[in-house]
């Protein structure tokens, strides 16, 4: 059972490596454990699979490592390179805010597509086929030999020149996800910066729980941002009874760390302190100005909190400035995060300096490659997480 490459993953990036790698007339071997491919990119962008974003650039992804990293392999493939494949395929799809695309119609369109691509190139999928552990002690049977690498299954034993490791992060357990590529790396020696769950609500911590759970449902439009200046976003922000959502909240996550407060500009584009003054006069308090731009259920809550109980008029100079400032820079410290389960994609992984950006093979280990979300390069929002793997899965099936 030899083959050229053997691709463990069967997701976005697995597929679409596989594919461009059979083009090539490689003998590919695809292993998925689960019965199905494609699993997330079924249920991403609500069924109709936001696959690419047409500002993807370097800047847009978040690395542990050198912020340069994602710079080849995301000019060597683009967003119109991609959409230049969808098209082909006589797949509908439109554009949204921020550049991004989706289908028409489906995401299976999209999975379609990856699975046509193999068919038509000759890969070989096996569903099902799970690695097995060593019988020894921790890790996995897969080895490596004098003419490549050894790989134990549940369907049998597989050989091949290259390994392409494409088992991506640890988001939607539910899903099948696992930490399968993240331990091989260790296997074989290779660094794997701490994981941790990325694009993902954020929590109440107790204190603002009852106060603020109330708010379930309400969006606004605001800035999300850290006190450091890592993030900031102006997206969609969205209150839920356990904490804080929507794009805003997502976006800022990857770059949040367990124990750092965030900041929400609640009125984006205006100037609290103008509005507060057109107020002052009638008598008129500090919920009758915010009522005319926020929804009025987080002007309680928020006025409760931390906005003095006397009209405008009678606030100080100093009051003003500060309830202005807290308008602009409403600080907020999560209780944590709502983990794996609800996160989009995952934080950290397969350090970048143990692979070339060109191609992504080990530096440490020839033949061996990591690619798409087991790498830690992690998209913003928007399409740019299938960017990545359409781009890195095009540079390994480019040399593997």
């Amino acid at each position: 059972m030899n083959h050229d490459v053997i691709i463990i993953g069967g997701g976005a990036a697995g597929l679409f490596c596989a594919s461009v790698a059979g083009r090539r007339g490689r003998r590919v071997l695809l292993l998925e454990h689960r019965a199905r491919l494609g699993s997330k990119i079924l249920i991403s962008g609500g069924g109709r699979c936001n696959f690419t974003n047409l500002g993807a650039t370097a800047g847009n992804y978040v690395t542990s490592g050198s912020p340069h990293f994602p710079k080849s392999a995301l000019a060597r493939f683009t967003p119109e390179d991609f959409l230049a494949l969808v098209e082909q395929r006589g797949i509908a799809w439109h554009e949204r805010k921020h550049r991004q695309l989706f289908c028409d119609h489906s995401s299976k369109q999209i999975l379609n597509l990856l699975e046509s691509a193999c068919q038509e190139t000759g890969v070989t999928v096996r569903l099902n086929c799970r690695v097995l552990s060593r019988a020894d002690g921790p890790g996995w049977q897969v080895e490596r030999t004098d003419v490549g690498f050894r790989v134990v299954t549940s369907e049998g034993v597989f050989t091949a020149a290259s390994l392409v490791i494409a088992t991506g992060g640890l988001s939607f357990p539910q899903l099948g996800a696992s930490p399968f590529g993240h331990e091989l790396a260790g296997q074989f020696g290779l660094r794997v910066t701490p994981t941790r769950p990325g694009l993902v609500p954020l929590i109440w911590a107790p204190a603002d729980r009852e106060l603020f759970a109330p708010l379930s449902g309400i969006a606004i439009d605001a800035v999300m941002s850290l006190r450091s200046g890592a993030a900031s976003f102006r997206e969609a922000l969205l209150f839920t009874h356990r904490g804080l959502s929507g794009p805003a909240t997502l976006q800022v996550s990857n770059h949040w760390l367990p124990g750092e407060p965030v900041r929400v500009n609640l009125l984006p584009g205006h100037s609290a302190a103008d509005l507060l003054i057109a107020h002052r006069t009638g008598g008129r308090g500090v919920k009758a100005a915010l009522r005319q731009l926020l929804p009025e259920r987080l002007v309680q809550a928020w006025c409760e909190r931390h906005a003095p109980a006397k009209p405008i008029a009678q606030l100080s100079r100093v009051e003003l400035d500060a309830l202005s400032r807290n308008l602009h820079a409403w600080e907020i410290t999560p209780a944590g995060d709502e983990g794996y389960p609800k996160a989009e994609v995952t934080v950290g992984g397969v350090d970048t300096a143990e692979l070339s950006s060109k191609t992504f093979e080990c530096r440490r280990v020839p033949g061996l490659y990591f690619i798409g979300e087991v790498v830690d390069v992690t998209g913003w929002l928007g399409g740019y997480n299938f960017q990545w793997a359409w781009a890195s899965g095009q540079a390994a099936g480019l040399v593997v």
